[in-house]
């Protein structure tokens, strides 16, 4: 993060308040004025905030969050007990946040479980009250990726693309900021340089977030098996792609340095 934030194109962040590395991530951020921060909320895949006992809806026997995200999407919805115990959770994760002292520039979710229409009113809700202004909506152009890399197979057709129209609309509601378009959902954890440069030639008007998983290299905790950390990092530090970055005249910064109608790229 810091090395590709000082010498590459990174300009935000989100950050899992409940991981191990937590605390020097936010040390990190907080020498880094320039870096915007948001929040990742996690609901799957990780451990809750909040004791275990405390939201026994959400979590496993060992205390952790369910990896069914589908058996865990139908009991936020149907079950009232566990939405409170859902909203507790998110709850506390803002409220984390927000004793870091960082300035909160977006939100989104692990997974994508804020697509579950549940977890995005709560999200929208309880953001509104810790000053979110921003959040990541995952609707990724096929058109433009095949722009990006002509001579590579096709991505299958997105089906969240109804919950993603379903939450851009609730979001312009909230009064809230989201990206036109999102890049690195196809290509996640493969994001060359090749492919970076390719994106930035082919930028679409509006709102346009890159995401990439950057790091000096795999085998840390909670490493996704077969993520090239390590290109991806390099991509957003090599000399040609900050070179189409500076051709595509984008100009940078957080989700929530860009407001409702703010046409301008990112």
């Amino acid at each position: 993060m810091e090395e590709a934030h000082r010498r590459g194109l990174l300009t935000a962040t989100s950050l899992m308040v409940g991981a191990p590395a937590a605390a020097d991530a936010v040390e990190r951020a907080r020498r880094l004025p320039g870096l915007r921060v948001g929040l990742h909320l996690v609901l799957v895949e990780g451990r809750p905030l909040l004791p275990p006992a405390e939201v026994p809806g959400l979590v496993d026997r060992r205390g952790f969050f369910r990896e069914n995200m589908a058996l865990a999407g139908a009991a936020f919805f149907f079950r009232p007990s566990v939405r409170r115990q859902l909203a507790a959770e998110i709850e506390a994760q803002f409220a984390a946040f927000r004793a870091t002292g960082l300035a909160l520039d977006h939100v989104n979710a692990h997974k994508h479980f804020h697509l579950h229409p549940t977890v995005a009113a709560l999200i929208l809700a309880i953001g509104a009250r810790h000053g979110a202004r921003a959040v990541r909506i995952p609707l990724e152009p096929r058109r433009v990726l095949a722009q990006a890399a002509p001579a590579e197979r096709r991505p299958r057709p997105d089906i969240t693309v109804p919950w993603t129209r379903f939450l851009r609309r609730r979001v312009a509601a909230a009064g809230m900021t989201a990206p036109d378009q999102v890049f690195g959902l196809a290509w996640s954890g493969a994001m060359t340089a090749e492919r970076l440069r390719g994106l930035l030639r082919h930028l679409p008007p509006g709102l346009t977030e890159i995401y990439l998983h950057p790091a000096t290299g795999g085998g840390f905790p909670g490493a996704a098996p077969g993520y090239r950390y390590a290109e991806e990092l390099a991509a957003l530090t090599d000399p040609a792609v900050l070179a189409a970055a500076h051709a595509a005249g984008a100009r940078r910064g957080g989700l929530g340095d860009f407001g409702l109608g703010d046409f301008t790229r990112r």
